[in-house]
C-alpha cells in the first residue's frame, strides 16, 4: 500500500510503523511515494551472537578506521542510496533520505561512520544508519568503499547497542552478508514478540555508551570484574574486548 504523495513521512508516523514492526521502502531513487512492508520472514542479529572473523577482529584491535557516530548522517545515508556495482538502483529515494534526516534530528535514526585519513585527507571508508526507539535498534542500509568498513561500523554498533542495554537488533532482510555476521531469521509473529520484549528506555544514550569506548578512562563493563589494561589500550581494542566475552 502506497501512502499519499507528500514531502516527509512525519517523524510519527515513521515511528509508529517501526513500533508495529512495519517500514517504508520506495520502488526506486527517484520514486515520490512510498509503501509500507512487513516481511514474512524478519532478519535479526542477536546482541551476544555476532560472528566476529579472524580478519575482522584483527581490524578492528588495529584500529584501521576512527569510528564515529552521528557526525555525518546524511553523507551515510547519501551514500547507501548510491548506485553500487550490479545494484544501479536504490529503495532509499529522496523523500526517504528527507525523512530520516528529519527523523535524525528528532533523535530516532542514527549513524556509525568509520573514517579513514587525516585533516583534510579524511574520508568516510563506510558506515551505517538505522532507527531506535525503546531499546530497539532497526538497522536500514549499510555502504562501504573501504574492505571490512561496514563490518567494522558494525561491530561497533553492537558493542554501543549493549553496553546501552538494548534488546533487540533488527535487520529487517536476511542476506549472505548478514547471515557471515550471526544475523538469524524468524517469522514476523516471532519478532513482533521481541518488539513488544524490548519496550522502556535503556541504559544510555547511543552517543555516551560510544564514548565510553572512545575516552581515555573506560569504565568496566562488567562492575566487580578485573579490567585488563592491555585490553583498553584503543578503542578497537575495547570493543573486540567486548564483543568476544560472550561471542
Amino acid at each position: 500500500m502506497h501512502s499519499p504523495k507528500r514531502s516527509l513521512v512525519p517523524v510519527d508516523t515513521l515511528l509508529l510503523a517501526y513500533r508495529s514492526g512495519i517500514f517504508p521502502m520506495s520502488d526506486s531513487r527517484e520514486d515520490e511515494e512510498v509503501f509500507w512492508v512487513e516481511p514474512r520472514e524478519r532478519a535479526i542479529i542477536p546482541l551476544d551472537g555476532l560472528h566476529l572473523s579472524q580478519s575482522l577482529r584483527k581490524t578492528l584491535r588495529a584500529d584501521r578506521f576512527e569510528v564515529t557516530i552521528d557526525t555525518a548522517f546524511e553523507t551515510v545515508i547519501a551514500a547507501c542510496a548510491a548506485p553500487r556495482p550490479g545494484h544501479p538502483e536504490s529503495w532509499i529515494s529522496r523523500r526517504i533520505i528527507d525523512s530520516y534526516c528529519a527523523l535524525h534530528r528528532a533523535g530516532h535514526a542514527h549513524s556509525v561512520e568509520c573514517w579513514e585519513g587525516e585533516g583534510e585527507a579524511r574520508t568516510l571508508a563506510g558506515g551505517l544508519y538505522g532507527v531506535s526507539f525503546d531499546r530497539v535498534f532497526c538497522g536500514e542500509s549499510m555502504f562501504t568503499v573501504r574492505a571490512n568498513a561496514s563490518k567494522v561500523a558494525l561491530a561497533w554498533l553492537v558493542a554501543i547497542l549493549r553496553r546501552a542495554e538494548y534488546r533487540l537488533l533488527d535487520c529487517q532482510f536476511m542476506t549472505d552478508h548478514l547471515a557471515s555476521m550471526g544475523a538469524v531469521e524468524m517469522p514476523q509473529a516471532h519478532y513482533l514478540k521481541l518488539l513488544a520484549g524490548a519496550r522502556g528506555l535503556p541504559a544510555m544514550a547511543l552517543r555516551e555508551a560510544w564514548q565510553d569506548f572512545t575516552r581515555s578512562e573506560p569504565t568496566s563493563p562488567s562492575a566487580g570484574k578485573a579490567v585488563s589494561s592491555a585490553a583498553y589500550s584503543s578503542p578497537g581494542k575495547r570493543i573486540a574486548h567486548s564483543l568476544t566475552q560472550t561471542s
